[in-house]
């Protein structure tokens, strides 16, 4: 009885011990990645404040004179030529109305000079007619010397005065120019009592006030300008990136700008980038452009995503990718793991371009430098289907 009990133990135990030795023998589960074609854009990040392209300063180019008019407003947009505040003229007019006379007698003292020319032409005219005739008269001694000296100082007294009246005519054509030369700066002062913008732009600040007495442009530089003009409205992101990342940007680079305010990122492109980095940060200065009709306010904080760099090929998750003395990745082909050198190319948003030794479609270790080694044999779990 138990010799025939044996044998049926026996099959059992063998069964029972199946399920384990199959458990011991199955592939280990690794999660893989497919590898894809697509474009890959890498970008830094600029922070910074934004400022006016260029910021014009309006002041008066006349002093002494008192603001008696404003006609613009912080956030208006302006054009070339648009008076922007007046000031009191009242002196100039004055000072205008005073020259009309001096130019109206200088005029008049100019006609009367070439009347005077004229009158004293006709008496040397005449005075040297009378000296010929009387020294002809002489020479047949119908005249005496006494006539001849008269006639004689009667022509030097005619040409004495036609002398006196040119140089009078002179003296008063001097005049006038004069005049009229203050004329000119009269008007170009009573000009340059209108305040006007001298481009097309966006008035960022105003510091006229009523009654204020007008420094000229000289004097301004120490004070503040009636006006502070955005010219052409436009607006710029300044911020400073490291020297290292200075050397890879450079202008016409598209950016999104990230403004306190706005919803979406404002599209923008990188427009300068200083030849300098100074030494005492090591940073460099850029400036980013804003494009479109939204205008974030000055000395707002912003944030740019610069594209430096931007490539089109076979990607893989940047943790598919073991870097040392050779750079690899861990390909699974039929259940079986094969590490391979590869080289690759730009690295950004966690994925990182391989520019040789992988095709499309191949799948890859997710995590490189796992537990599994080249040649093991692996159970594939597909990143996207977890």
């Amino acid at each position: 009885m138990t010799r025939s009990l044996s044998p049926i133990l026996a099959l059992v135990a063998l069964v029972a011990a199946a399920p384990m030795a199959l458990a011991q023998t199955r592939a280990p589960s690794v999660t893989v990645a497919t590898a894809i074609r697509g474009d890959l854009r890498e970008t830094v990040v600029a922070t910074g404040s934004f400022v006016a392209r260029e910021e014009v300063l309006v002041s008066p180019e006349i002093e002494g004179l008192t603001v008696v008019e404003i006609l613009a407003e912080e956030g208006d947009r302006v054009r070339a030529g648009q008076v922007l505040a007046r000031l009191n003229r009242e002196m100039l007019d004055v000072q205008f109305a005073q020259n009309s006379a001096q130019i109206a007698r200088a005029e008049a003292a100019i006609a009367q000079a070439k009347a005077s020319i004229a009158e004293a032409t006709a008496a040397k005219s005449l005075a040297d007619q009378q000296l010929q005739r009387t020294r002809q008269l002489q020479q047949t001694g119908a005249a005496s010397a006494d006539a001849l000296d008269q006639r004689i100082s009667a022509a030097r007294t005619s040409a004495a005065r036609l002398e006196s009246a040119t140089n009078a005519l002179a003296l008063s054509e001097a005049d006038l120019a004069m005049a009229r030369s203050q004329r000119r700066d009269i008007e170009l002062r009573i000009a340059r009592t209108e305040i006007k913008a001298s481009v097309d732009g966006i008035i960022s600040r105003r510091t006229a006030r009523l009654g204020q007495m007008a420094i000229g442009a000289m004097g301004a530089q120490s004070g503040d300008p009636l006006f502070r003009l955005i010219a052409r409205g436009e607006v710029e992101l300044e911020a400073d990136v490291p020297e290292t990342t200075l050397a890879r940007m450079h202008p016409d680079q598209p950016a999104a700008i990230d403004a306190a305010g706005f919803d979406k990122p404002l599209a923008g492109a990188v427009r300068l980038v200083a030849p300098e980095v100074r030494t005492a940060n090591r940073l460099g200065r850029v400036r980013v452009s804003v494009r479109g009709d939204q205008r974030p306010p000055l000395g707002a904080f912003g944030r740019a995503s610069i594209e430096v760099a931007r490539s089109q090929g076979i990607l893989v998750p940047l943790s598919a990718v073991m870097f040392g003395r050779a750079t690899t990745v861990q390909v699974v082909r039929d259940g079986v793991v094969e590490t391979r050198p590869v080289v690759t190319g730009l690295r950004a948003e966690g994925r990182i371009e391989i520019r040789e030794g992988l095709a499309e479609g191949e799948k890859v270790v997710a995590v490189s430098g796992s537990f599994v080694r080249n040649g093991d044999r692996v159970t594939p779990t597909d990143v996207a289907s977890r």
